[in-house]
């Protein structure tokens, strides 16, 4: 699972469609759509900040588990 995966997935959860995710982050519906389906190149942490405030969690809940393991 990728990151448009588990945001789609918290989307979901929260019972919000990609349009009313959008306009609690202040982004587009097609910024959230693109990121949801992986073609997004352009997912900075500053995005994720606002989709997470947005959804009532962590930036990390927003990333893969393979992503969240401390790299040694």
């Amino acid at each position: 699972m990728d990151i448009g995966d588990f945001l789609k997935r918290r989307r979901r959860q929260a019972g919000l469609t990609q349009e009313e995710l959008a306009k609690k982050s202040r982004m587009s519906q097609s910024q959230i759509s693109q990121i949801e389906r992986g073609i997004s190149d352009n997912v900075t942490i500053w995005n994720l900040r606002s989709i997470a405030k947005a959804l009532g969690c962590a930036v990390v809940d927003l990333l893969p588990e393979s992503d969240k393991k401390p790299r040694h």
